[in-house]
């Protein structure tokens, strides 16, 4: 339809297709995976952090929140706030104002203060790098330790947020998943474990950039043979 070949480089991104939207799962994960390995070679959060506190942070604030928005508000908390000690010994009145441009300013100002509470009296003012760990944390789901994890450790953790939840289905990633923990078992399934840590920010960053959630920019995508999204949208 778009008149776009196989190999074909469209507004800088390299078309990889098979032309048989019906194929065997691996087949199609292995051909979404040697997409973003030649497109998005070097995928990487686009949160801004200098250390594991900083990014811990930054990720319990971009809850429903645009990293964007996250990223102009964190230089002045890490001014202020370096580290967990420093932050534990701060109080609701003197944080919330720095982050009170940040969605759910008010649950998110008590769930730092305290996740460094909590690091500094169970952790040794360290942030652990275990899902089961991380989830005991003020503010810190699954989602959030997964991120940490696989950002920080490199750990084949899936975080699955709205862009992987998405994407992942409208390309016949997942089938039938109605949670983000199905998506995430399926995706974990079925990703070499190696790139596991990568492949969360691939569809991500697809999904914020390319596969929209209103309007996605199909004919800037070089999946579109393989997508069920767009055959069911352009028959």
């Amino acid at each position: 339809m778009w008149g776009i070949n196989c190999g074909q480089t469209v507004s800088g991104i390299v078309v990889i297709c098979t032309h048989k939207l019906k194929m065997k799962r691996k087949e199609r994960f292995d051909t979404v995976i040697e997409h973003f390995q030649v497109n998005i070679p070097e995928a990487e959060t686009e949160l801004l952090y200098d250390n594991p506190f900083q990014l811990l942070v930054a990720v319990i604030l971009s809850a429903q929140c645009t990293d964007k928005r996250v990223n102009l508000t964190t230089p002045a908390i890490f001014e202020k706030f370096p580290d967990p000690e420093s932050m534990a010994a701060t109080d609701f009145d003197t944080l919330f104002p720095i982050i009170r441009s940040i969605s759910y300013p008010n649950n998110k100002t008590k769930h730092l203060i305290g996740m460094a509470n909590m690091l500094m009296n169970d952790f040794n003012g360290e942030v652990p790098m275990t899902v089961e760990e991380l989830i005991k944390l003020p503010g810190v789901g699954r989602k959030t330790a997964n991120v940490i994890t696989s950002v920080i450790d490199q750990q084949p953790n899936m975080a699955v947020d709205t862009h992987v939840f998405r994407v992942s289905a409208r390309l016949g990633l997942t089938r039938g998943a109605k949670t983000p923990l199905a998506a995430e078992k399926q995706l974990i399934k079925n990703i070499p474990k190696e790139l596991v840590h990568k492949a969360h920010h691939w569809l991500i960053l697809h999904g914020r950039y390319t596969c929209l959630a209103r309007n996605p920019k199909c004919g800037e995508c070089g999946l579109t043979a393989i997508c069920l999204y767009h055959k069911a949208n352009n028959k």
